[in-house]
């Protein structure tokens, strides 16, 4: 944990008050700045709001949004399984992108989901095609939510936020971009994320928030200032996970494994192929535990999700086994 931002919420601890949930003025601005600085955005016009959490904002946001059983809610075609879980928890119906021509001229699509840099696979989406999802969704009156929580870990590709000018034209109209501290500051215990994009969509977010006590804790909102704030705590994380990416993408080509995509993020998308479950049994024997592919949706049946994010010394360790089998 960077100490720069432990400090912070030391020095926070002593917060008896209720928090704002809108995050305080420090903490807008250091969001405002760093959603300029990293994602290329312009600040006028441009809503944010802290979150508790990215995943609580996945879960929640068609519920947030007045989402309904009449609805569709598009996601990502191999895809982290909570935006389905949030479309579900709304009684929306769900239609996977790669599926969209079953999606009929009258269907109330509310709301599409993106995820670039992807999770499992660590697909970068061109800004190309981000424009034209966020195209196709403004002709339909539907939210573009991208979840770009791994955007600062580009590899061999430079992931584009659906912020930037090229993706939504200069307007954040019907967009919203979800971020985490989670992966660029090593935060995964803090809860701490936040949304950003059109203003009035983040206004309608904050006003439902304040009465479903979804609140950042005042201490947590100090800590995000201070890791916004600060970048060479992140570079030092970039470095980390740098340096394991290429320990285990080696270990597991040489044992026979095909690397796709992959190009940022925190994971690789590795193949035998063979039925997904036969190559978790494989690893697991060598004592290497790995997500399987079907997890994360019908087309990932003969792929695994390998983390990054063990410690050296097991991603070392997972090397040596691989190299031994």
């Amino acid at each position: 944990m960077p100490q720069v931002i432990r400090q912070a919420l030391a020095d926070a601890s002593d917060s008896p008050g209720y928090p704002l949930t809108a995050g305080t003025p420090a903490l807008r601005a250091a969001i405002t700045a760093w959603v300029v600085r990293a994602c290329g955005a312009g600040a006028n016009g441009l809503g944010v709001l802290p979150t508790i959490g990215s995943k609580e904002l996945v879960a929640w946001l068609p519920t947030l949004l007045g989402i309904g059983p009449d609805d569709v809610v598009v996601v990502p075609s191999v895809s982290y399984p909570t935006y389905e879980v949030g479309a579900r928890l709304a009684g929306a119906t769900v239609v996977r992108s790669d599926s969209l021509t079953s999606v009929g001229p009258t269907s109330r699509v509310r709301l599409v989901w993106v995820n670039s840099p992807g999770n499992p696979n660590g697909k970068v989406l061109p800004a190309a095609h981000l424009r034209k999802v966020v195209d196709w969704a403004r002709e339909r009156g539907a939210v573009v939510a991208s979840d770009e929580c791994y955007l600062p870990l580009g590899w061999s590709a430079e992931p584009v936020s659906v912020l930037s000018p090229e993706v939504c034209g200069g307007s954040y109209d019907g967009v919203l971009a979800v971020h985490s501290l989670s992966k660029r500051s090593n935060l995964a215990g803090y809860r701490a994320g936040f949304v950003a994009g059109d203003a009035a969509l983040v206004a309608e977010l904050l006003a439902v928030r304040k009465h479903a006590g979804m609140i950042v804790p005042a201490p947590v909102q100090a800590a995000m200032v201070a890791a916004l704030q600060d970048d060479e705590h992140a570079v030092e994380q970039r470095e980390r996970y740098r340096a394991r990416r290429e320990v285990l993408r080696q270990a597991f080509e040489a044992a026979g494994f095909t690397i796709e995509h992959s190009e940022a993020g925190l994971y690789l998308w590795a193949t035998r192929g063979e039925d997904c479950w036969k190559t978790v049994d494989w690893l697991a024997r060598r004592g290497v535990l790995v997500a399987p592919g079907l997890f994360y949706g019908p087309t990932g049946g003969q792929h695994v999700r390998v983390a990054l994010t063990e410690s050296d010394e097991r991603v070392a360790a997972v090397a040596g086994r691989l190299a031994d089998q």
